[in-house]
């Protein structure tokens, strides 16, 4: 679709995109693994472990070409071994909304960034699976979000003077499942 899945900067970790935000996540949720739901070849991954290098990170990916792939050239595999302060990325293939997408004791954060054809997964704009990722969260743990794809317009609506995000289906599903309870930029 066009779509950009991955990227790996050669003198930064930074990307100047919406991966960059993924990093911000670590110090506002308690200590405690940190799940990647739609890891793709593993950007959100780098980056978090380049920043906070004793973070223990979980990703899921459907595709398991994507992870092949992400092994020989986009360095996932350096990612899946322990650094010094020993912070590391754990691969799993399947179904990243699936029940079994959980560890004991849950998650201190889970990072969604599910798409498909340059699309959010349509199970995104539904409030029931919103509620069902929060229960895969340790107490005071959050979820943080990219709901934006190819097709999803970032500008003010001119006639209502609301942010388009508002009529985001996956926003509106987001505010369904936590009332009062969201930020989004």
């Amino acid at each position: 679709a066009g779509n950009v899945h991955s990227i790996l900067p050669k003198k930064s970790a930074w990307t100047n995109s919406y991966w960059d935000e993924f990093v911000s996540l670590p110090p506002v949720v308690p200590r405690g693994p940190v799940a990647l739901l739609g890891l793709g070849a593993g950007t959100a991954a780098h980056m978090m472990l380049e920043v906070w290098p004793w973070i223990q990170l979980i990703g899921w990916e459907i595709d398991p070409t994507i992870i092949e792939l992400s092994r020989d050239y986009f360095g996932m595999s350096s990612l899946e071994k322990a650094t010094e302060l020993g912070g590391s990325l754990s691969v799993r293939i399947g179904d990243a909304l699936s029940p079994s997408a959980t560890v004991e004791g849950g998650f201190a954060g889970i990072v969604v960034d599910l798409f498909a054809d340059g699309k959010v997964l349509p199970q995104l704009q539904e409030a029931e699976t919103w509620l069902e990722i929060a229960k895969k969260l340790m107490p005071d743990g959050r979820i943080m979000v990219n709901c934006g794809g190819a097709d999803t317009p970032v500008s003010l609506a001119a006639d209502t003077g609301v942010s388009s995000w508002v009529q985001n289906p996956t926003i509106k599903a987001l505010c369904s499942a936590f009332p009062g309870q969201l930020n989004w930029k």
